[in-house]
């Protein structure tokens, strides 16, 4: 029988825009308060019907357990300053009521053989909907620039080489990936040093508050207006 993916998705699309809400509303409370905000720009996106397709397949989903065994049709990104907001990030989640800790997988610390860094949170998230609650899966995906750069570049040339990657390029986005590791350990040497020159940037330009971090909206960041890619929950082990 053929799915209706429209409403399929529906609750997965609603689950992404609070969650999208939640985070950024955080983000907010920690520079109203004048504190550093660990959360620097909040992406989602539900998974486009062929990826899932694709992956089902690929993985041998049975569409009975495809809510539970495919962990991220809702996927949320959320990009960090430093290495420490990641970890400070993770805290937050498992701090929260409204959403439950389901499995999470670190590769900050555990890198993959690729070079792929970045920590990965499988949440349980109930949406509330006109028949009742409804509890789905959302991967939470936390990384700082550093490594959102390196794997939005590594996902897009393995769309090229379908995961062959020549052997020179493949060596090349290793060295990319230690230079990646190289910038976020440096910036995090000097953190509280980038931190004070942010605040007094912020007064500079009028702030009310000298103690107060503030920036532009999340998705037009000092990073830049960033999207996430269309199966942007990219893991090389995936």
């Amino acid at each position: 029988m053929q799915r209706d993916w429209e409403t399929f998705l529906m609750p997965y699309e609603q689950a992404v825009k609070e969650l999208k809400i939640k985070f950024r509303g955080m983000r907010s409370q920690f520079l109203q308060e004048s504190r550093h905000s660990p959360i620097e720009i909040v992406t989602g996106r539900v998974k486009p019907v062929d990826s899932i397709i694709e992956k089902q397949s690929r993985r041998y989903i049975a569409d009975d357990v495809l809510e539970q065994d495919m962990q991220d049709i809702a996927g949320l990104r959320i990009q960090c300053q430093f290495v420490e907001d990641i970890y400070e990030v993770v805290a937050l989640i498992h701090q929260r009521t409204d959403m439950r800790v389901v499995e999470e997988r670190d590769y900050v610390t555990n890198v993959k053989p690729s070079g792929y860094r970045s920590y990965h949170v499988v949440i349980e998230y109930p949406v509330q909907m006109v028949e009742g609650e409804k509890k789905l899966l959302a991967e939470i995906q936390i990384r700082t620039m550093a490594m959102n750069f390196w794997a939005t570049i590594e996902h897009s040339l393995n769309y090229k080489y379908q995961g062959e990657f020549p052997d020179a390029l493949k060596e090349r986005l290793k060295r990319a990936a230690k230079a990646s590791a190289l910038l976020d350990n440096e910036m995090s040497e000097i953190r509280e040093e980038i931190q004070e020159a942010q605040r007094l940037f912020s007064y500079g330009k009028g702030q009310n508050m000298p103690r107060r971090l503030d920036g532009p909206d999340d998705d037009q960041s000092t990073a830049g207006k960033q999207r996430m890619n269309d199966d942007a929950d990219h893991d090389p082990s995936k």
